[in-house]
């Protein structure tokens, strides 16, 4: 077994086993870290562990850093999970102390998992996220029989847009401009700096058909809901979905996510990963009424001088709830304008 640093030429190799890898997930695919690295400007570590010509395992890392500052290795940011990928634990083992070995070389002194699995062996209970949770929907063979699967009220709410005049249309990045102002408008209502435009659209054209962008309009057009889906064989992720509150009451959100999921039922795509939650709070109980499943995330930092695990449950959530706390004060014209060169910098 030998490790290697990924170079262009071993793109096709990498995706193949991301595609075909039981665990694999959209994050995984080299489409994001082209997009960090257009869009952001952070350096990437990816890690293949080889027998002979065959790929054995890989560990996806992205540096990310304030100006000046060494930061941390990450696997991966802006996203709930990638982590490494193997064929067996003693592989996920050695990807990970050639990543602290490499790390420690460039005086980093900290590597961050995420994973939507246990890794490298490690006990479940060390490394588990208990602030926050996947929650995944496992998908019938079509649509027709996901919504008669689904409650009569929720079924009504479904069908009142449609009758109200609501459209939704679906295509790649030559939508993005009536989707990113409504994305920046509740990004700052939640309290959020918004990523970057450039962002967006490095993931839609990176991605190519495996990306995919919804918009939801008004009966006189105006964009209502919009949201993005990622797809990999073993599950279809939504990194980012939003609408304008001003529409509530016509309920393009219900409308968007029922259209997430019929394509993804029709497409013949076996999950759909709703993305995280904090247990119990609004949007854990939006993704709950579509009878998604919580699934655990693990997500641990690594100190690499001392080769110690630790939790990062407690730092998440200190800096989520400042952060939102005053950026809701922010004018909206000052958040579009300095929120994306803010946002690079917070790697959630």
């Amino acid at each position: 077994m030998k490790i290697q640093e990924y170079t262009p030429k071993d793109k096709e190799a990498w995706d193949e086993y991301v595609l075909n890898h039981p665990y694999g997930l959209a994050y995984h695919l080299i489409a994001w870290k082209e997009s960090v690295e257009q869009a952001y400007n952070f350096n990437s570590l990816y890690l293949i562990a080889k027998k002979g010509n065959t790929i054995k395992g890989i560990l996806p890392l992205i540096h990310h850093h304030l100006p000046f500052l060494k930061g941390k290795l990450i696997s991966l940011p802006f996203c709930d999970a990638a982590g490494p990928l193997a064929d067996s634990p003693d592989t996920e083992k050695y990807l990970l102390k050639t990543a602290v070995k490499k790390a420690s070389e460039r005086g980093i002194k900290e590597i961050s998992i995420r994973s939507s699995k246990p890794f490298a062996g490690l006990n479940e209970d060390q490394i588990i996220n208990n602030s926050k949770i996947g929650m995944i929907l496992n998908l019938p063979d079509n649509s027709n029989i996901l919504l008669s699967s689904f409650k009569a009220k929720l079924r009504s709410q479904i069908k009142k847009p449609l009758r109200d005049g609501l459209t939704i249309e679906t295509s790649g990045v030559k939508l993005l401009k009536y989707f990113y102002p409504l994305f920046a408008e509740n990004m700052h209502a939640l309290g959020s700096p918004v990523h970057s435009k450039k962002w967006i659209e490095s993931i839609l054209k990176n991605y190519r058909n495996r990306a995919h962008l919804f918009i939801v309009r008004m009966p006189d057009k105006k964009p209502a809901a919009g949201g993005v889906l990622l797809c990999h064989p073993n599950r279809v992720s939504v990194p980012w979905a939003s609408s304008r509150r001003k529409f509530n009451r016509w309920n393009p959100n219900m409308l968007l996510y029922w259209n997430f999921l019929k394509f993804s039922c029709d497409m013949g795509y076996p999950f759909f990963d709703f993305g995280r939650s904090t247990p119990q709070e609004g949007t854990f109980r939006f993704k709950k009424q579509w009878k998604a499943q919580i699934s655990p995330l693990f997500w641990s930092d690594l100190a690499v001088k001392y080769n110690s695990w630790s939790s990062m449950e407690s730092i998440n959530k200190l800096s989520s709830s400042e952060l939102g706390c005053c950026w809701r004060k922010v004018p909206p014209s000052v958040a579009q304008g300095f929120g994306p060169e803010l946002r690079k910098f917070i790697d959630l």
